[in-house]
């Protein structure tokens, strides 16, 4: 546990090589600490010390209630700071990708490069149909959201509690908008067990972290994604219907310098099978 502002605590783990490379990891959405990453060996393999933890209002992290997508870069330095880091890169997937952008942005200094796997363009995009292409039960959910806390609270706690006391309910109450390449990513056994475990941390407490971060991603971010300067690299499946890639187009016209890598055939889940090829880039 490491102590934030505010009283605050945050649940954070550490893998891999404790000499490696410092990278955080920020998780998507719903998510934890303990999801899906590469296993020890091909961390310390790839010279890699993985952090990740939990977001406000998600496992043992307590929550930050309003807060923004940029309160994330805050975090991260405090974690950093105590962990003794002076600089490190930073990976985020899916959810995790809104947040990894506001460290790149809020900590220039700190932050060396920033990777993101299918992650999402802020609300207010300039020229960005932002719901083109999305699935039907996100555009749901965020379109709730914009209308208020009190519109999402109680359904997302509602299915927090069924996924927390049955974790494969969430995989397969999503089976019917997954594409063929995303059920045969998730047909795994072993990624569908990380899965597991990862939403039930999730929601050891509750929605909180959840229902904190649909707000955040429709809500104003905190930060301009044009004032990123650190080395950034995008991936995502052209045939993404989570986040839709052109989420990534936009971010990669406006970030400047930005790689952007789509594979075709490849969707949301495939950010998992190249999530060592994201590692290795952002250790450098």
């Amino acid at each position: 546990m490491v102590n934030a502002a505010g009283g605050r605590v945050l649940a954070v783990e550490s893998l891999g090589d404790p000499r490696g490379r410092p990278v955080f990891l920020l998780h998507g959405m719903p998510g934890s600490r303990v999801g899906p990453h590469p296993r020890s060996t091909v961390l310390y393999r790839l010279g890699v010390r993985l952090i990740s933890y939990d977001r406000p209002g998600y496992g043992d992290s307590t929550r930050l209630f309003g807060r923004r997508v940029s309160a994330a870069a805050e975090d991260v330095r405090t974690i950093a700071d105590c962990l003794g880091l002076d600089d490190f890169a930073v990976l985020g997937r899916s959810g995790g990708g809104p947040h990894a952008l506001a460290c790149a942005a809020l900590l220039p200094e700190r932050v060396s490069r920033v990777a993101v796997l299918v992650g999402l363009a802020p609300r207010d995009a300039a020229g960005l149909d932002w719901y083109a292409g999305m699935t039907p039960s996100n555009v749901r959910a965020y379109r709730e959201a914009e209308r208020g806390h009190e519109q999402i609270a109680d359904a997302m706690e509602f299915r927090s509690r069924q996924i927390k006391d049955d974790p494969v309910r969430l995989l397969n109450g999503l089976r019917t908008e997954l594409s063929p390449a995303d059920r045969e990513v998730v047909a795994d056994s072993g990624l569908r067990g990380m899965l597991q475990s990862n939403y039930r941390e999730a929601f050891r407490h509750g929605a909180d972290g959840w229902i904190d971060d649909v707000l955040a991603f429709t809500a104003d971010w905190g930060f301009d994604v044009g004032s990123i300067r650190v080395p950034t690299w995008l991936w995502h499946g052209a045939d993404d219907q989570f986040s839709p890639v052109d989420h990534s187009r936009w971010l990669a016209d406006r970030i400047p310098g930005a790689e952007l890598f789509l594979e075709p055939g490849a969707a949301h889940f495939g950010a998992f099978r190249v999530m060592t090829t994201a590692l290795a880039w952002a250790a450098g």
